[in-house]
């Protein structure tokens, strides 16, 4: 009796690859609503700019009575989560980076997900209904806040979470003015029309240094320096309350904040339900779930 043998699936996206390889077209649109049915809060030209750029900024997303809060709320989650929590990203010197799964432990975190200004725009980018894959505060002290470094957050995904396809969509809102001199993200638009390939294996639990400071899954310096010829640098800047919408494959990152002014977002990850994760792509095992959720996965409701 013959054994069948069962075919490999090819991974559409390699990466953490032990030599380098040339950049891959994307192979997924980046606005997946029917435009014809013209439902939704992005009008025609938002959409535009989000397939051509991989990024919108929306003024006002959420008002200063909404915002005036956070910064009690944050104190009281630093407060409330033991040192060691795995929640809880501290820098070098202790202070704290990053806070995830914020919206698992803050009602008011919770209802801005479900806001009338940002589930309906995850949903419209996303062709329908969609789960928090991640969310994290991020803190930027001024003085000693450190950047993060050039990378696609789909590349991450896909390679140590198992994200299958491009079908998600990052929101960062302000909590606290985003100037262009105090560490405000940057982003290469058109860059998530492709994909870049990393050289280097995923080590074993990576997630606990590449959250402080990423080394593997970013692009040379001069896959980057090619992305910027061809398409530039721009800043996401705004006043509290502000939201950049910004696309999981398209290149970002920001750099250190020498200034007096605190820098701090709220930052929400939404996956189409129909891009749940599998196994690592390129990873040894799965990350926890307050980094990739397996579990928590029900479409959100209002």
């Amino acid at each position: 009796m013959s054994t069948a043998v069962l075919p490999t699936l090819r991974d559409p996206y390699p990466s953490r690859l032990d030599h380098a390889i040339s950049p891959i077209a994307r192979q997924e649109p980046t606005v997946w609503c029917d435009r014809r049915s013209n439902s939704g809060p992005l009008g025609p030209d938002d959409l535009d700019r989000f397939d051509e750029r991989g990024y919108l900024i929306r003024h006002g997303t959420i008002g200063t009575e909404t915002v005036a809060p956070f910064g009690t709320e944050i104190e009281r989650l630093a407060a409330e989560l033991a040192p060691d929590d795995q929640r809880v990203i501290r820098e070098p010197g202790g202070a704290i980076r990053s806070i995830f799964a914020p919206h698992l432990l803050s009602s008011l975190i919770a209802d801005v997900v479900r806001s009338d200004a940002v589930l309906p725009v995850a949903r419209q980018l996303l062709g329908g209904e969609v789960y928090i894959h991640q969310a994290r505060i991020n803190l930027m002290p001024g003085f000693t806040g450190s950047g993060f470094y050039w990378h696609s957050d789909f590349e991450t995904w896909h390679a140590e979470d198992g994200m299958p396809r491009m079908r998600a969509v990052s929101c960062s809102i302000a909590l606290t003015p985003n100037y262009p001199y105090n560490g405000s993200l940057m982003v290469i638009p058109g860059s998530h029309h492709t994909f870049y390939p990393c050289v280097g294996p995923t080590p074993a639990n990576h997630h606990e240094k590449s959250l402080v400071a990423q080394q593997f899954g970013v692009p040379d310096q001069d896959t980057l320096t090619k992305a910027v010829d061809a398409h530039g640098i721009d800043q996401f800047t705004g006043a509290a309350g502000s939201a950049l919408w910004f696309d999981c494959n398209l290149l970002h990152g920001s750099g250190s904040n020498i200034t007096p002014l605190p820098r701090s977002n709220v930052f929400l990850v939404f996956n189409s339900v129909e891009n749940r994760l599998g196994q690592p792509y390129a990873a040894e095992q799965s990350r926890p779930e307050h980094l990739a959720a397996r579990t928590a996965t029900a479409p959100i409701r209002r």
